[in-house]
Order: structure tokens, then C-alpha cells, then sequence
């Protein structure tokens, strides 16, 4: 068989010209086109180990809050569909893909403060969300969230293959103060005696798309950021004691079991991965591995049976610095492996302030792009160092407020009012560059791909690449990003046993979105332009 090579190489001084002259992307590599600085066949320093293997990649996600609801109850159908193409569909038409092909959808059972509106307490009305049960007697009433209701419809008939439901609070009708934040400080704002039925109205949920919408979810996470006091009414959420997190999920895998279903508990939702093995002298709160997943704590409930054998947490917080980002994520990869789980990021957007300016330009100076190739970093760390299976962003549309820019959200919906305006007034979205980002990943890393050795000699904070390989192992997807001012050149060493039939690439920067260019000659390097994001897709014999 052919062995097929690829080399990331470093321009050097004296080709400095050259490096920057970067090629025209609609022009494959080794077309005699190219700037004629590529790497030779023999220089390899890139080395792709199909055989040594790491984690299974399980979901590639994004929540419905909030925007969601606003938009898929009120807004045009044309405008629906559009939104809904770009987060689920996996079509690539002439070379051009329709959306970012998300295997995973996180759906929020809200806790009502929609429907109490002002009284709610929570101001901005684009962050209340609606509840099915009612606030002020606690019947159910399956019609509300439609529009979230909607999106998870739509994700279920692109194909999409994981669905989360989530709580960030029990229901209004049975929390302490009956708002959907909280007053209890450090602990629960759910009633004392309503834990069953906080459980059973959970259940009751996830039965109900069951029956009726053919969604059966994977899992339930019924605790979020429980670290959190959540005292201001900015959003819905609660504090909760890791023992009423126990307490709450044994009620939880009771109702489940009583009622037939299969899905499984998923905890704890950190409010950063510091949380899931520091104790930080609140070992109630923190400590959550240790408290949830070790038989000998009295909170301990891996082994009631409808708990996944997962630990997650948020990437807020722990994303300041590349150092950082290792160090943090290397302590959860080998915690969670002491406790035997496996470790899903349920939730990041660049909500910190504390980006090193080595690193980050900020805020005021960053573009679009700037703030989707740091999500890439976040990505790659939470992938590589945390091993984790499932990777999830947090809004997947919202507005554009305040200047802040894809911070917080894959795709920007502006109502027909402005930004400011009233968000149920129908009108008009745009796909921003972290959806594009996201989807270098996404669209290509497929549900049941391995992640498999990627050795770069010249991996660094601005240049770093993974791979993953197909169960069939016909298909090999390595995603690089280049947060440097030089292009690199690839050329990688799949082994003996590898041969290429063909490779495409999809390279996302300040000009492309996802640009998909054929590889003529699969023995000519692959060229990571500056500032970019680029996947590599193999298609082996």
C-alpha cells in the first residue's frame, strides 16, 4: 500500500514573504499555483496513530435558551426553517454546507417565569422562560414552549441524534419564594416537600414527548451551576447542596423507573471544572465527583440505575490562558478516569473578563472571528486534555446587545423593531463566525468517531490540531487552528497501513465560511492559513 504524508511545518525567516502571501483558496494544493514554500515529502512532523485511540465523541450541541421559544412561537416560517438549516442541517450542496450539522440539542424545561411576566421579577423579558406548569395552580399544560418545541421538532427531523432536556429551576409553583430565582442562598429553592414532584412533573415531560413527538431523551440534567446562589433576577436558576442533589435524583430515578422510560440522569453541571474535584473549603457545593461518584460519601448515587456514569461541567471561567486550559482540564480527565466516568462541557460562551492580552486582543478590539478562533482553543483543550465525549455551546441564537458582539451566541436574530426591539416581532437572523467554527467540528466529527494520536512537533497556543477516525474506519477528520500571522503547511504521516482516495478541506476565516476545496494531489501539503480554522477530511481505501 501507498503511505500516504503530511507534514505542519513553520515558515521560516527568510520565506517570510511568501508565508504571508497566501494562496488563493479556490485553488487546490499542488496545482503548481501555490506560493512554493510548501514542506517536502520527508520533513514529516505531524504523525496521525490510527491504532492509539481516546475517547468516543458522543454530541456536538447547543441550548434553546432563550431566544428560541420567542422565535419559533412568533416568527415567519421562511425565517424558521433558515435558522433551523443552519444548526441541523449536514448537506453540503456544491461544495457549500447548509448548517453546522448539530448531533446534539439541549432543550430547557423552563420554570415559568414567562407566563408571570413582569411579576416574575426577572426585567429583561428575552431571558424569562415559559414552564408547563402552571405558575398559579401547577396544572400542566403541554402547548406552551412551542417554540422551543418547534426547534426540537426541526432538530429531530435533520437527523439530529442526542437530546438533553435541562432545569436551571424548578417550577415557580413549587420553588420557596415562587420565582425562578432564588432567595435561599446556598441552598435548594425548591419546597421541602415537593421534591417527588418536582421529580414526577420532570418525568411527566420527558413521557410526554415520548408518546407524543417521537423524542425520546438520553438524558435529563436537573441541576445547572449549582455553585451559584442565584440570587439576582437577571435568569432563572437555584443553588443546590450536592445532598439535595442526591436527594433530588433519587426521587428522579424512582419516577423514571416507575414509569418505563429509558433515559438517564446526567450531573452536575459545574459552574467551572474546578468545581468537579477542588473542594475550595466548600466541600457541600464543590468537590462533585468525589461527593456524587465515591461509594463511600453519603451522597453518593452512581449506583442508582438510571445515573449516567458522566460527570459534567462548564468551561466558564477556566479559559484565560493556554496554560490554563491544560492545566484545568488535564485534573478532570484524570479525575473522572479514577472514578470510572466519562466527562461531558455542557456549556461555554466567552462570558469571562480575564483573557490574558497575550492571547486574546479583547473585547473592544476583537472581531467576529477572533472571538470564534478562541472558542476553537476551548474546543481543542476541552477535546484533547478533558477527553470529553460531548461538547456544547450555550445559546445557539440570541440578540446582539450591548456590543457584545458571537460572544454568546452561533447565530444573531435582530427583530423587525432593532436589537432593542420587541422580540417576538418577526424578523431577520445572520450565521455568525462561531457557528462556522463550531462547525469545523460538528459537521464532520460525527457521533461514534474515536479521537486518535495527533503529535505536532510545532503545537503551541496559536497553532494545534486533533483527529478522529470513523467506526469504519473509512473516514479520518483532522481540524487545525491557526491563531498565528504565518501560514503553516501540512503534510502528515498516517502510517503504512493508510491510503487515501481522496481529501477535502473546509476552512473557516474572516472571508470563508466552511470553504470546502478538493485535494488533487493527496501527497502535496495542505496549507492552514493564517487565522483560520481548517478541517481535513480523508476519505481512506
Amino acid at each position: 500500500m501507498k503511505t500516504i504524508k503530511l507534514i505542519l511545518s513553520a515558515c521560516i525567516l527568510f520565506s517570510f514573504v511568501a508565508c504571508n502571501d497566501d494562496p488563493d483558496p479556490t485553488i487546490a494544493p499542488g496545482t503548481g499555483t501555490d506560493p512554493g514554500n510548501e514542506t517536502e515529502e520527508g520533513n514529516e512532523n505531524v504523525v496521525i496513530d490510527l491504532s492509539k485511540t481516546y475517547q468516543t465523541i458522543e454530541s456536538f450541541a447547543a441550548s434553546d435558551c432563550w431566544a428560541p421559544n420567542y422565535i419559533g412561537t412568533y416568527w415567519s416560517e421562511n425565517e424558521k426553517e433558515s435558522i433551523a438549516k443552519l444548526l441541523f442541517s449536514s448537506d453540503i450542496a456544491e461544495g457549500k454546507p447548509e448548517g453546522i450539522g448539530l448531533s446534539g440539542w439541549r432543550f430547557n424545561l423552563g420554570g415559568g417565569t414567562a407566563q408571570q411576566g413582569d411579576a416574575s421579577g426577572i426585567e429583561d423579558a428575552a431571558r424569562r422562560a415559559e414552564s408547563f406548569m402552571n405558575p398559579a395552580d401547577g396544572t400542566l399544560d403541554w402547548t406552551k414552549q412551542a417554540g422551543q418545541q418547534y426547534f426540537l421538532d426541526k432538530a429531530k427531523s435533520y437527523g439530529c441524534e442526542q437530546f438533553v432536556m435541562f432545569s436551571n429551576t424548578p417550577p415557580v409553583y413549587l420553588t420557596q419564594n415562587g420565582k425562578g430565582y432564588s432567595a435561599m442562598g446556598a441552598y435548594s429553592n425548591l419546597k421541602d416537600d415537593s421534591y417527588d414532584d418536582f421529580a414526577e412533573y420532570i418525568v411527566s415531560a420527558l413521557d410526554y414527548f415520548k408518546t407524543n413527538k417521537g423524542i425520546s431523551f438520553d438524558y435529563i440534567s436537573p441541576v445547572n451551576e449549582p455553585q451559584y446562589n442565584w440570587n439576582d433576577p437577571a435568569q432563572e436558576g437555584s443553588g443546590w447542596q450536592n445532598s439535595e442533589i442526591k436527594r433530588l435524583t433519587t426521587e428522579i430515578n424512582t419516577a423514571i423507573e416507575e414509569k418505563g422510560l429509558d433515559t438517564k440522569i446526567l450531573l452536575a453541571e459545574t459552574a467551572n471544572w474546578k468545581y468537579l474535584y477542588e473542594t475550595d473549603g466548600d466541600s457541600g457545593r464543590k468537590d462533585v465527583i468525589n461527593n456524587l461518584f465515591n461509594a463511600a460519601s453519603e451522597n453518593y448515587v452512581g449506583d442508582l440505575k438510571h445515573v449516567a456514569p458522566i460527570i459534567a461541567g462548564h468551561s466558564y471561567w477556566t479559559d484565560g490562558d493556554w496554560q490554563t486550559l491544560v492545566n484545568v482540564r488535564s485534573g478532570v480527565a484524570s479525575n473522572a478516569s479514577a472514578a470510572g466516568l466519562k466527562v461531558y462541557q455542557t456549556e461555554w460562551s466567552m462570558l469571562g473578563d480575564g483573557y490574558s492580552s497575550s492571547e486574546f486582543v479583547g473585547y473592544d478590539k476583537a472581531s467576529y472571528m477572533d472571538i470564534a478562533l478562541y472558542m476553537s482553543k476551548v474546543i481543542h483543550c476541552d477535546l484533547v486534555y478533558a477527553n470529553v465525549a460531548s461538547w456544547s455551546y450555550w445559546t445557539s441564537l440570541d440578540l446582539e446587545r450591548w456590543d457584545h458582539k458571537n460572544r454568546f451566541l452561533l447565530i444573531k436574530v435582530t427583530p423587525a423593531g432593532g436589537v432593542y426591539g420587541d422580540i417576538t416581532q418577526s424578523g431577520t437572523h445572520e450565521a455568525t463566525k462561531t457557528l462556522w467554527v463550531l462547525g469545523n467540528y460538528s459537521l464532520f466529527i460525527r457521533p461514534e468517531y474515536k479521537r486518535v494520536e495527533l503529535q505536532m512537533a510545532n503545537t503551541s497556543k496559536e497553532l494545534f490540531g486533533s483527529a478522529y477516525i470513523s467506526p469504519d474506519g473509512k473516514k479520518l477528520v483532522a481540524v487545525y487552528t491557526n491563531l498565528s500571522s504565518n501560514r503553516y503547511d501540512v503534510r502528515a504521516d498516517l502510517g503504512d497501513n493508510a491510503e487515501i482516495e481522496s481529501i477535502k478541506t473546509y476552512t473557516t476565516s474572516e472571508t470563508q465560511n466552511l470553504e470546502e476545496t478538493s485535494v488533487k494531489d493527496t501527497g502535496n501539503a495542505i496549507f492552514v492559513t493564517s487565522n483560520s480554522v481548517l478541517t481535513v477530511v480523508y476519505n481512506l481505501k
